[in-house]
């Protein structure tokens, strides 16, 4: 669903823009060598946005120093208090993070309004089903994110106040789905989507995919966080993956059989060795198949890979084998092979 266009930094979000891939730093902002550090882990990854805590008057300061060193938008995550925003966007913050229903009197959501208008800076308003308003008590829950949005929406449009990506999450991911398809539905500002506390890795990685999955095939969602109880740096690999593998962006990628009784060598492993290689290439499809029985013709849409033997290994590229190597030299020819792929590309 097309959107308004909404520009953090140097980059849009929503309207043709396409989606883009959002983290959040677990270091003190106000520690800016870490957090320096750990953006720059991050945007090797593919992250497009980074966000940082900002809830004291040090850390609204290290805005400015940490956004000197890194290239890609900063968000300022504040919770109530406005002054915090004010000073953020004052040392150069991308985004505001922030609840307007939560920060106080009208007057002081006009101020922060007209200060980021004149300064082109736009907010995100953050819902989260865990936080809901008391009034929304007892409501259903989907129907309650919505209207919480929209109250949210209401007060900075009555402060003259337009430029605003909206974060719809919940835990549980229906509720998720829901929720995010009736915004749509009903507001074109961009939606920034995720399923909130959503877990360790495994069952966090399964209910994002599964709830930014049904979102971004829906056409709903502009920005994206794979939200886990992990390093950031797990959430930006997830999240490039998804992407990839919904085709919404241009990437890497690992084929690899899910092996069965003809397996004669160690998928797992060697897959996981490649995933390794693949990090800093673009585009390549690259397969590791258990079996020459099936393998080579179930893998002729990668660029190249392996199908394993007793022994030795068949090498192949673009469906035909090209040579057999001992087992004990695959992942070496495979690396030899993405830095052929590498140029070509």
């Amino acid at each position: 669903m097309l959107t308004r266009k909404i520009k953090v930094g140097n980059i849009y979000i929503g309207g043709d823009a396409p989606v883009s891939v959002q983290s959040m730093c677990n270091t003190n902002t106000e520690d800016v060598c870490a957090t320096v550090s750990q953006i720059l882990a991050l945007e090797k990854l593919g992250c497009d946005v980074i966000r940082v805590a900002v809830n004291t008057e040090g850390a609204a300061r290290a805005v400015g120093e940490i956004k000197k060193q890194i290239h890609i938008p900063l968000v300022a995550d504040i919770q109530f208090d406005y002054k915090m925003a004010v000073a953020a966007a004052e040392n150069g913050a991308d985004k505001i993070r922030i609840n307007p229903g939560n920060i106080g009197s009208a007057d002081k959501v006009k101020y922060l309004a007209d200060l980021l208008n004149e300064r082109g800076i736009p907010i995100r308003v953050g819902v989260n089903e865990g936080s809901l308003e008391k009034r929304l008590k007892g409501v259903n829950p989907v129907d309650a994110l919505v209207q919480s949005a929209a109250g949210h929406l209401e007060i900075l449009e009555r402060a003259g106040f337009y430029n605003t990506v909206v974060s719809i999450k919940s835990s549980s991911v229906p509720v998720t789905v829901a929720a995010c398809k009736a915004f749509a539905e009903k507001f074109d500002y961009p939606q920034h989507i995720g399923v909130t506390e959503a877990g360790v890795t495994t069952r966090g990685l399964i209910k994002n995919s599964a709830g930014i999955g049904a979102l971004l095939l829906s056409g709903v969602g502009s920005t994206v966080r794979v939200s886990l109880a992990a390093d950031p740096c797990e959430e930006v690999i997830a999240a490039n993956m998804l992407l990839t593998a919904l085709g919404l962006k241009r990437g890497s990628e690992v084929i690899a059989c899910p092996t069965c009784a003809r397996t004669t060598i160690d998928v797992s492993s060697l897959a996981d060795a490649v995933e390794e290689l693949l990090t800093d290439a673009d585009g390549l499809k690259v397969a590791v198949m258990g079996c020459v029985v099936n393998g080579v013709g179930e893998a002729g849409n990668a660029d190249f890979g392996v199908a394993g033997g007793v022994g030795k290994s068949a090498i192949f590229e673009k469906g035909v084998v090209t040579k057999t190597v001992d087992n004990n030299d695959v992942l070496a020819e495979l690396k030899a092979l993405i830095e052929k792929y590498k140029v070509k590309k």
